[in-house]
């Protein structure tokens, strides 16, 4: 059988040489490439087309999460396992809304880490249990109807009520009731704090 093929994702050099080092001593493995930002991750993912991509979560000019959106929507079929020292829970799990097949802190033993790239190749998804603890304690988003989500974008637009209105066949005061019912529901005091809030938290990318 022919090898998985990995390309490593990491602004640490270190970190990569380490790794490399390590995927080195499995001939079922092999590294095909690797990137120091999430940019070139993107562009020599897209060329080399690897099994899987071992990506770190917080990097320049691109993070794990935008590199990850990327390459899946380019090449679905491409596994990518995220690989973190920190970042929160809603990081790891808006990397896994991207498409990440899985999520490991950085100090996983070595056999654990070579074992998940197996299953990652393989279909499975992996997570470190402390990475599925937090998930797990992590406040499920807020549930929208799609009237209230067509209304949480356009507002993310800057539209007024009446704009808003007229784009959707219904009057400006039926917007200003859902405009209220997604504040409450985000937890928000207004539309300015509502937006921020639907942007960090993606809601609209889901």
């Amino acid at each position: 059988m022919s090898p998985i093929r990995i390309f490593l994702a990491d602004d640490h050099g270190l970190l990569r040489l380490g790794l490399a080092t390590l995927i080195d001593f499995h001939d079922d493995l092999e590294i095909v490439g690797d990137a120091e930002n999430g940019e070139e991750a993107v562009e020599r993912v897209c060329r080399l087309k690897p099994d899987v991509v071992v990506m770190d979560l917080m990097m320049p000019v691109l993070d794990g999460v935008g590199a990850t959106q990327r390459i899946k929507e380019r090449l679905p079929e491409t596994k990518v396992l995220i690989l973190t020292s920190f970042g929160t829970s809603a990081d790891v799990s808006r990397a896994i809304r991207a498409g990440a097949s899985g999520a490991l802190v950085k100090d996983t033993p070595n056999d654990e880490l070579i074992d998940s790239i197996r299953k990652i190749a393989a279909g499975e998804r992996v997570l470190s249990p402390e990475i599925e603890r937090a998930l797990a304690d992590e406040p499920a988003p807020p549930e929208f109807t799609p009237r209230q989500l067509d209304v949480l974008g356009a507002i993310t637009r800057g539209l007024t009520n009446a704009e808003i209105g007229r784009m959707l066949g219904i009057s400006a005061d039926a917007v200003r009731q859902h405009v209220i019912k997604v504040c409450e529901r985000l937890g928000a005091s207004n539309r300015a704090e509502a937006v921020a809030i639907a942007l960090r938290k993606q809601l609209l990318k889901r």
